[in-house]
């Protein structure tokens, strides 16, 4: 008997150990696909282009070992300094009107009104238009000689301006058309931070005497805190970024005042073929983001905890 009380506990704690690691083990059995293609597609490339970015190598031959003297030469470089200026100057133009701008449409197409269905997808529907297209339809519409923009100007005695041609104009031009093209992403991610703020708060706020701007300054805005974190890392990642539609808009001219820094990384890696030159300049934006990003959550953290 007491043999068999034994076997039977042995048993049950080795069914017990096996149920538990099956248990433990099936998440990660579900995840194996997506982590493969993880580490093969993304974290793979980014330690290979970092190894890149310390060599000097034009994709013929073998690449040659230069330690941190590529990282060296972005400090001498104008044309990177010039990159960088440029990108920062893009940054400022479009990342507070994109937020300030995607806010304000959010709150005004949640309101209980009959055509805001169609606000909504209209506001959302240059979103999904690729970026060459986009590209193609402002250059012909802000062209200097025939474009919409300027005839509409024209009509109330303004103009005609060189948008995409005058140094001046050239980069506000491109930051005017992104704001257009990506406001209504950031609308929607509003939209979906506005439908987890209490009711309740808003109107008892409103009970105790507080006008729509009151109620708007101390309770929606704190509540959507979360959510403008979002959209302002989002907006600024993808700002910091820009690339498709000053390719196809300007080319980074004139001159070099729309160059931004991918638009520089590119012409060093793949029409130059100075690979690691613009492995380090990827580099180079990749820890201004991260910098960027890190400097955000401690002040989010910040507001949150006081």
């Amino acid at each position: 008997m007491a043999e068999n009380a034994a076997t039977s506990t042995r048993l049950a704690l080795r069914r017990g150990a096996s149920s538990r690691w099956y248990g433990g083990a099936t998440p990660w059995l579900f995840l194996a696909p997506f982590l493969a293609a993880f580490v093969l597609f993304r974290l793979g490339p980014v330690i290979g282009g970092f190894f890149i970015s310390l060599t000097r190598w034009s994709i013929v031959g073998s690449p040659t070992w230069v330690g941190l003297a590529n990282y060296r030469a972005l400090l001498r470089d104008p044309l990177f300094h010039t990159s960088l200026v440029n990108t920062l100057f893009f940054v400022l133009l479009t990342v507070p009107a994109m937020v300030a701008l995607s806010l304000g449409l959010a709150l005004l197409v949640n309101m209980r009104l009959a055509p805001r269905i169609f606000a909504r997808t209209s506001i959302f529907l240059p979103y999904v238009v690729m970026a060459a297209v986009v590209g193609v339809i402002w250059n012909w519409m802000l062209d200097s000689n025939f474009g919409l923009v300027n005839y509409a100007l024209k009509l109330v005695g303004l103009g005609p301006f060189r948008w995409l041609t005058d140094f001046k104009l050239a980069m506000p031009a491109v930051a005017g058309v992104t704001i257009w093209w990506t406001v209504g992403f950031n609308m929607i991610i509003y939209l979906a931070g506005l439908q987890d703020v209490p009711r309740e708060l808003e109107e008892a706020a409103m009970i105790d005497g507080a006008g729509p701007l009151a109620v708007l300054r101390h309770v929606t805005l704190p509540m959507l805190t979360p959510t403008t974190f979002v959209v302002l890392m989002l907006t600024t990642i993808n700002a910091a970024q820009v690339f498709d539609q000053i390719y196809v808009m300007t080319g980074g001219g004139p001159g070099t005042s729309t160059l931004t820094l991918v638009q520089y990384l590119f012409y060093q890696a793949f029409q130059s073929f100075n690979l690691g030159y613009g492995s380090a300049i990827a580099y180079f934006v990749f820890l201004l983001l991260a910098v960027f990003g890190i400097i955000q959550l401690r002040l989010v953290h910040q507001q949150v905890t006081s």
